[in-house]
């Protein structure tokens, strides 16, 4: 059995506009090893969403994939009909959308939401599919009467767990979870990532996590991806990305997050990403970076393996 679940090469998946296209995401390269949390971080508008999206090759117009290779246990999913991605979809590979708590039907009760998700993939009994719902339910650490509830009759942490519920219906081996913990406290959003974490050790799934919250990823992801303006700026472990930050960029966000073991100004980050209907050459973190040289401005850096396991693109390490 091959270790790697997902691979994606050179992925590049753009937004067709009036004034021209927005590269979102601009030579994206990642692979996610079986049973593992990898994380995907960056301030909004870099990125991650789309490259959720175009992962499950769910895309709308105006986007589109430009270019760039999806495997999934070595099966290409660019080369896939729309039929066969919806089998593929929730059965191996799921999906929590970004405002999940918004994507609960509020005329259904939970318990039929649930059912729904998996007849539509599976030719169960409604008693089955039923009693797989009342497992779902439990699994996420809600009460049984839930099932019999609307969503307006949930808090947000519990209308989270619904959506979770329904997306592990089915066992699939990735999950792909896009802000799960946006909107919520901080004492509901860590019960999500409990919840989260056992999922991942009961179904032995890898899930793909997405958000700007950098403690979010220091609490639960064993691999993070930094990316800025569609492009990726540094890949490693998580250990090794917390005590030793290698890209001014990724240093600025973890310097960013309060903690409580010392006092210590937190301050903001200068300046604003860039337009990525007309990105600056070169780094395009280079006009924020208090480390630019000119070469920044002229040519892009490459992603590279400084140390086992750790990649980043900045012209800072050239000679590592």
């Amino acid at each position: 059995m091959i270790q790697q679940l997902l691979e994606i090469k050179g992925l590049r998946a753009y937004y067709r506009t009036l004034v021209g296209v927005v590269r979102a995401v601009d030579g994206v390269s990642l692979t996610i090893k079986r049973g593992e949390i990898f994380g995907i971080a960056g301030e909004s508008g870099c990125g991650k969403s789309t490259l959720a999206k175009a992962t499950l090759r769910l895309l709308k117009s105006p986007g589109y994939i430009h270019e760039g290779s999806i495997l999934f246990e070595g099966r290409d999913l660019m080369s896939l009909n729309e039929e066969n991605l919806r089998k593929l979809r929730w059965s191996q590979i799921a999906y929590i959308p970004q405002s999940s708590m918004n994507s609960l039907n509020p005329v259904m009760r939970i318990e039929n939401q649930i059912m729904d998700a998996i007849l539509a993939h599976e030719n169960w009994s409604k008693d089955k599919a039923r009693e797989r719902a009342l497992q779902l339910i439990r699994m996420v650490g809600l009460p049984e009467r839930v099932l019999r509830m609307y969503p307006h009759e949930l808090s947000g942490g519990m209308k989270q767990r619904c959506v979770i519920a329904t997306a592990i219906a089915l066992s699939p081996k990735l999950i792909v979870a896009d802000e799960p913990t946006t909107a919520l406290d901080v004492v509901i959003q860590r019960g999500i990532l409990q919840a989260l974490r056992e999922i991942k050790e009961t179904l032995h799934a890898s899930i793909m996590l997405i958000t700007h919250d950098m403690a979010v990823h220091a609490e639960i992801v064993d691999r993070l991806m930094v990316m800025y303006a569609g492009k990726v700026v540094e890949l490693g472990d998580i250990h090794h990305i917390f005590k030793d930050p290698l890209h001014p960029y990724v240093k600025m966000l973890i310097s960013a997050i309060p903690t409580i073991e010392e006092r210590r100004e937190i301050k903001g980050m200068p300046g604003r990403p860039p337009s990525l209907l007309n990105p600056p050459s070169g780094c395009r973190f280079y006009p924020r970076c208090p480390y630019a040289m000119k070469k920044c401005s002229q040519e892009e850096p490459k992603l590279k393996e400084v140390s086992p396991g750790h990649f980043v693109a900045c012209h800072l390490y050239e000679g590592w």
